[in-house]
């Protein structure tokens, strides 16, 4: 994004485009998802926990060190003294912590949790890649105060990470808590660094970029147990599905949240596979460490999120205005202060 972007050419350009937006949103399709994502392949992902066995000859899992290798470029560089802005007395700061695996962070877009099982007298040792579920429905993208959440034709849930400003709506409404928030980087120290947004937030992007070439993500391409299978999302669920069927096993992902693109297959219930994540301290509360609850509701089929969206439907569409103003304009404009 230009560099030379500042408050009030922002907030103009913001006003200016609202208008532009109003009438352009006017003309959309009600339902812009299904106008938008059905247009192209849709991808999926399958992940076979009688497959993966966490890479116990790597001192990293090689989907963990494909992902880091592939979207190092994408990692943030944040400022020195980050500052707090008003009224917090602190921020979220990775940038100490660059090297750490073992949960999510704005470094680390996914990760292998180990987990211990009893079940019906048998002790499973299951090893569970983490990272974006990239839903069908996300509450992320769309209760987003500042609409730079996207859900692209390939099916991939993407933060536009040069407008993103960091509030964290998205890990607050996503069930398992996926986006991770680095402070003192992208938009909001340009123009409100004291009172507005608090950084950016990270989290797999489910390598788009790759995706839209018809290329397979980093992950897949890297796991030597072929754990991790991506293809066309409908025979991803079916090949699923038809695993399950073949070791008498669950599925977890084709309902959670109100659907999504990853589909999990265990030996063992899933509801079992929480309880052993939680008792094992593998989930201990703090933040990039998601549970694996069932039956997961999607906030937006609840009265509290459909409030929410219609609240934050305002705010989104002028910063999205701004958005489109600056996207537009940058390219002529590059000698403004």
């Amino acid at each position: 994004m230009n560099a030379k972007v500042n408050r009030r050419t922002f907030l103009d350009r913001s006003i200016k485009a609202v208008g532009i937006t109003s009438i352009a949103i006017a003309g959309l399709p009600k339902n812009i998802e299904a106008s938008t994502t059905h247009q192209g392949k849709q991808y999926g992902t399958m992940i076979d926990l009688t497959l993966c066995d966490g890479c116990p000859h790597l001192d990293t899992p090689a989907c963990v060190a494909s992902c880091r290798d592939k979207n190092s470029e994408h990692y943030p560089n944040p400022v020195k003294d980050i500052p707090n802005y008003w009224p917090r007395k602190n921020h979220e700061d990775w940038s100490g912590k660059k090297d750490l695996t073992s949960r999510l962070t704005p470094y680390n877009w996914t990760y292998v949790q180990k987990v211990i099982v009893e079940d019906q007298g048998n002790q499973h040792e299951l090893f569970i890649q983490r990272r974006c579920m990239h839903c069908d429905n996300p509450a992320c993208a769309n209760l987003c105060p500042f609409g730079v959440h996207n859900k692209t034709p390939e099916g991939a849930v993407v933060i536009d990470r040069d407008y993103c400003m960091g509030g964290a709506k998205c890990r607050d409404v996503c069930p398992w808590g996926i986006p991770q928030r680095q402070a003192g980087v992208g938009l909001y120290m340009k123009i409100l660094p004291d009172y507005a947004g608090g950084g950016v937030m990270y989290k797999c992007d489910f390598c788009h970029d790759l995706l839209k070439e018809g290329k397979l993500p980093a992950c897949q391409n890297a796991c030597p147990k072929n754990a991790i299978k991506v293809g066309e999302k409908e025979e991803m669920l079916m090949a699923a599905k038809s695993r399950v069927q073949e070791i008498h096993g669950y599925l977890y992902g084709e309902h959670e949240n109100g659907g999504t693109s990853t589909y999990y297959v265990s030996p063992v219930s899933f509801d079992k596979i929480n309880h052993a994540l939680i008792e094992q301290n593998v989930v201990d509360g703090k933040l990039g460490a998601p549970h694996m609850e069932p039956e997961v509701k999607n906030m937006l089929d609840t009265t509290k999120g459909y409030a929410t969206s219609v609240l934050v439907a305002p705010i989104a569409g002028i910063f999205a205005a701004g958005v489109l103003a600056h996207k537009t304009m940058k390219g002529g404009n590059d000698n403004e202060q």
